[in-house]
């Protein structure tokens, strides 16, 4: 491997008091959970109750610095976004003292999807984004304290647009990775191998292309960034398909592809360079391989930063497979409304409780369904139980439940260790699109009634591939046999178009590529009678109360009937 540029053990030498710092603070960090982790958090949540005092939300319910825990709780309920929503909608349009104290500043939004076709509005504030930066720093340096040669590298991260669209008052609204790209420090810009404009490219094939140019064109990426590992997969597919053209790109210092306006044009012009050496040396690889592979490409891969636990688990093995044995670092639990833990080693999703930014509650699962069910505090926790996490954030969010589940898997001395399960039971996500069992209803009934079919019953599942898609498995209530292809087709096509109207994120996910297009799969009438006498078994019920999931998170559904036998018929709706 060639010798690591000057400006590269320069950056690092330059860099090492601000590394110092940062290890200070996590070291601060490690301490707190160590030791501290109750008296942590309820300082924590007096805090939350000082910062946003003199907000309208808290004086409708009487929240003040000095309530107790059990003040607290009596004043507000667990709750969902249905909560907060009128108080959001107050600030859309400029009233930020709806929700936010006067001294917590809004910056933006961060979009999620909700339950109805209405995408949910999370309030990021200056308090918020600190928090979270504070925790992708100790991310940080952990991952160099573990492997010290990346200090030398660059990291190649995939963000989103913080600015998709804008409310009213002018405040922008989209993913909130792309803000804190924007913000970072120009000491710390430098080990980005893809620049922060590429976030806001509008055409997702335009972006795609220009995160492979960045990533090929740079020699030093020592760690890859993104949520999902399937974006790994489906970018390794992408630059191979368009690999004759990447390679003269970079060697031309052009970006030439379709989707790009004039003034991003202009923008990208001014980010390239001409890269001969390099685009030889990827020709050479493409040769000698038959393709650009990854551990060819970047011969100082050390580290793939991307979830590990929950559904996404099921795509390790392919990412091994395409990026060789480089150790994968999972991100920790994080969302739009908060970061949660902090993962303390690679090859595991476990990490510690963030204490230090958000006060946490938990519901054991098997009370999640009961109106008033038993609240523990994070110190309570019991080792291998599972529980849904509820948030209370310097956004304006109170005793928020996410819908995640997470399990005790240990103790960092007083904090527990988290690993996330998965979300809820009515509630699936596998790229991010966080799709409920409602609006699968809705879809699947309006599609049928469109298609003029009918159906005894039908679950939709994920399905892994790349990219990932969701499968629509169908009972028809006939008795001439499966309905023709063309007419399952089109179901899939509708059920697809109207879960794109239902959910942004799916929206947002289908746009990009992120997901495929439904699918349908025709099941015997056997097949589904055996997959309920196996529900009903297990739960101990009887016929009259069996409840049949319309939505399982389950991306091996056809594993639970009993009889294995193929399907008889399957169809895909077209992509978009």
């Amino acid at each position: 491997m060639a010798e690591i540029p000057i400006r590269n053990k320069l950056r690092a030498v330059l860099g090492g008091a601000f590394r110092r710092r940062l290890d200070r603070q996590r070291q601060m960090f490690l301490w707190q959970a160590k030791s501290l982790c109750r008296e942590t958090q309820h300082r924590v949540l007096q805090g939350l109750l000082e910062l946003n005092a003199d907000s309208q939300f808290s004086r409708d319910f009487g929240l003040r610095p000095g309530l107790c825990l059990q003040d607290f709780q009596s004043r507000l309920d667990i709750s969902d976004y249905d909560r907060v929503a009128p108080y959001v909608d107050r600030m859309k349009v400029g009233d930020h003292r709806a929700l936010l104290g006067r001294r917590n500043r809004l910056l933006m939004y961060a979009v999620t999807s909700g339950t109805t076709s209405d995408s949910k509005l999370i309030p990021i504030t200056d308090r918020f984004v600190a928090d979270y930066r504070r925790g992708w720093q100790h991310w940080g340096v952990a991952a160099h304290m573990q492997r010290p040669q990346l200090r030398h590298l660059n990291m190649a991260q995939i963000t989103s647009s913080h600015r998709r669209f804008h409310t009213p008052d002018g405040t922008p609204c989209g993913n909130i990775s792309g803000l804190v790209a924007e913000m970072q420090r120009p000491i710390v810009r430098r080990l980005y191998s893809i620049p922060a404009h590429v976030a806001h490219l509008n055409d997702a094939d335009a972006k795609r292309y220009a995160v492979s140019w960045f990533a090929l064109a740079d020699p030093w990426v020592g760690m890859f960034i993104t949520a999902n590992p399937g974006t790994l997969l489906h970018l390794c597919q992408f630059f191979n398909d368009n690999a004759d053209r990447l390679i003269r790109d970079i060697s031309d210092g052009t970006i030439r592809c379709q989707g790009l306006s004039k003034s991003e044009q202009a923008t990208l012009k001014r980010l390239l360079k001409r890269r001969p050496a390099r685009a030889r040396e990827l020709h050479r690889i493409l040769n000698e391989h038959g393709a650009l592979k990854p551990t060819e490409c970047w011969k100082a891969l050390h580290t793939l930063g991307v979830w590990s636990g929950g559904s996404a688990r099921a795509y390790l093995t392919q990412l091994r497979h395409v990026y060789g044995d480089v150790p994968i670092r999972d991100h920790g639990l994080h969302a739009s409304e908060g970061r949660m833990t902090s993962p303390v080693d690679d090859g595991t999703p476990a990490g510690i409780l963030d204490i230090q930014s958000h006060f946490f509650e938990f519901v054991p699962v098997e009370y999640g369904e009961i109106a008033s069910p038993d609240v523990l505090e994070a110190h309570e926790l019991q080792y291998g139980r599972d529980y849904f996490i509820l948030l209370t954030t310097s956004s304006g969010l109170y005793r928020y439940n996410i819908r995640d589940v997470v399990r005790c898997v240990g103790y960092y001395g007083t904090t527990p260790l988290l690993e996330f399960r998965h979300k809820g039971a009515h509630i699936s996500s596998i790229a991010g699109e966080k799709i409920a069992e409602s609006q699968v209803v809705d879809a699947v009934e309006r599609a049928c009634r469109h298609q003029e079919v009918l159906l005894q019953q039908f679950t939709l599942t994920p399905e892994w591939g790349t990219p990932p898609r969701y499968t629509l498995f169908v009972q028809p209530r006939s008795l001439n046999g499966s309905p023709p292809a063309s007419l399952l087709q089109d179901l899939s096509r509708e059920v697809d178009r109207l879960l794109r109207q239902a959910n942004c994120e799916y929206e947002e996910k289908r746009g990009t590529r992120r997901l495929g297009s439904v699918e349908t799969c025709v099941v015997p009438d056997h097949h589904w009678d055996a997959f309920m006498a196996q529900r009903i078994s297990r739960a101990g019920g009887s016929v009259e109360q069996y409840k049949h999931p319309c939505l399982l998170p389950d991306p091996h559904f056809e594993r639970l009937f009993l009889t294995m036998s193929r399907p008889v018929s399957r169809a895909i709706g077209e992509e978009v």
